[in-house]
């Protein structure tokens, strides 16, 4: 990890960034891990003691040996953390902006460009924020409040699925999600085109959609869905970069961000595609089931 903030902060470097923003990366990437405390020569002497048993043991003791081999070996970690944090307020607005970074991968290029992408959405963000306070009148009020982070929404031997939120409240509010769902064991970035055999599972995602759509309207009369074939809003179908995430009963969802499939008092809305509907069209089901 402390390799990788360097290389982090090599790049990050280069790039012109507001001096605020710029303190608080700095400080997190200068930040010096706590000095271990020093091991006595007696604990040491014990340490070593206690393994000449132990091998000893093994090599005398088949039992010994047997229940040894029994003993699981600690797998790599894979997690994801916060790498820095920026809050301010001012002229009646906020802004907290959360950022993600994974560690423990083994494919570096992977990891590398996912924590390049998150901080430099993190930093377009900070930008956007600041230019509109700029833009403001002596004595005048934004009114804003900027809200990002993360959310780990799966987290299993399979797969990792993450999250990353931006809420906003100006006038009105919306919420825009992005979401990358990694395979855990093969070390690659899913695609939704990477999980079917073909494109039929455009339409057939797309028409269960609206499906479910129309059903909770029915259900429910506060629902509202552009679904309406003679609305010039409505929800045509997805397309193969639609936001998707794969929960933790390995079911595939599709999420839409606010105003994009409802009004925007709908907020952000998901919708969870039984399997049954897709297993003629997966490649397989290791991830959908």
């Amino acid at each position: 990890m402390e390799k990788k903030l360097k290389d982090l902060r090599e790049e990050y470097l280069k790039i012109p960034i507001p001096k605020e923003l710029n303190d608080v990366v700095q400080a997190a990437l200068n930040e010096k891990p706590r000095k271990k405390p020093r091991v006595g020569r007696n604990i040491l002497v014990t340490a070593a003691a206690a393994l000449l048993i132990v091998t000893a043991s093994v090599n005398i003791s088949p039992a010994a040996a047997k229940a040894m081999s029994d003993i699981p070996i600690v797998e790599k970690v894979i997690k994801v953390i916060t790498f820095v944090e920026w809050k301010e307020e001012a002229n009646n607005s906020s802004a907290v902006i959360k950022t993600p970074a994974i560690s423990g991968l083994e494919n570096k290029q992977l990891e590398d460009s996912l924590n390049d992408k998150y901080l430099s959405e993190s930093k377009q963000l900070y930008k956007e924020f600041t230019d509109s306070m700029s833009k403001l009148k002596e004595g005048e009020k934004g009114n804003i409040s900027v809200e990002s982070g993360y959310v780990i929404l799966t987290d299993n031997e399979t797969i990792l699925s993450v999250q990353r939120y931006t809420d906003t409240i100006q006038a009105s509010s919306s919420t825009e999600s992005q979401f990358d769902t990694v395979d855990k064991k093969n070390e690659v970035l899913l695609t939704l085109n990477s999980l079917f055999k073909d494109e039929r599972y455009l339409q057939v995602i797309s028409e269960n959609i609206k499906e479910q759509m129309k059903r909770q309207m029915a259900e429910d009369p506060e629902k509202i869905y552009w679904v309406e074939d003679d609305d010039f809003t409505a929800f045509k179908g997805i397309d193969e970069n639609q936001n998707f995430y794969i929960n933790e009963d390995g079911k595939l969802v599709i999420a839409f961000n606010s105003y994009e499939a409802a009004p925007g008092y709908m907020g952000a809305v998901e919708f969870i595609i039984p399997t049954k509907v897709l297993s003629d069209l997966l490649v397989g089901d290791q991830y959908i089931h």
